[in-house]
């Protein structure tokens, strides 16, 4: 029995990739990730280090689990890029004072130079997007995300 790539049939129960939502979610991630990373390849930080700073911008001063989870990180990841940051100056990090196992992560002048330089260009590609997708369509899709963000999926 010869082994047939070409078959249009899969071999098994599973959806076709192209209407695979994780598949899909990857696709779109890369649709916009591009564009922001060819943006970063000029900069000081990397796209993990960029949504540290929006995070830590938009929400002061926090602690690393919650940093971790606006930013979509791990937490053990999350501790190495953190130290890369503190130590280019993006970030500090202190003890907490109610709990000094925790430590508090603020944002530096150095690390709003970063958004201050690169958030136009930022701007930019979202109001390009915007324009490509229509701004309809893009709300109800940042809608539609946060609304699966919700949804129990049993593992």
């Amino acid at each position: 029995m010869e082994n047939d790539d070409t078959s249009s049939e899969p071999s098994s129960s599973l959806r076709r990739t192209n209407r695979s939502l994780p598949i899909a979610l990857l696709r779109a991630r890369e649709t916009v990730m591009g564009p922001v990373r060819e943006m970063l390849s000029n900069s000081p930080v990397n796209e993990q280090k960029w949504r540290v700073l929006r995070v830590l911008d938009e929400g002061g001063a926090l602690d690393q689990n919650t940093i971790a989870k606006r930013a979509c990180l791990l937490l053990p990841s999350l501790t190495r890029i953190l130290s890369t940051m503190e130590a280019d100056g993006l970030v500090s990090r202190r003890a907490d004072d109610a709990d000094r196992r925790r430590s508090i992560v603020k944002i530096e002048a150095a690390g709003r130079a970063v958004l201050e330089d690169y958030g136009t260009q930022a701007r930019e590609l979202v109001t390009d997007l915007r324009a490509k997708y229509g701004d309809e369509k893009f709300e109800q899709l940042l809608d539609m995300l946060e609304d699966l963000q919700a949804v129990e999926i049993k593992r």
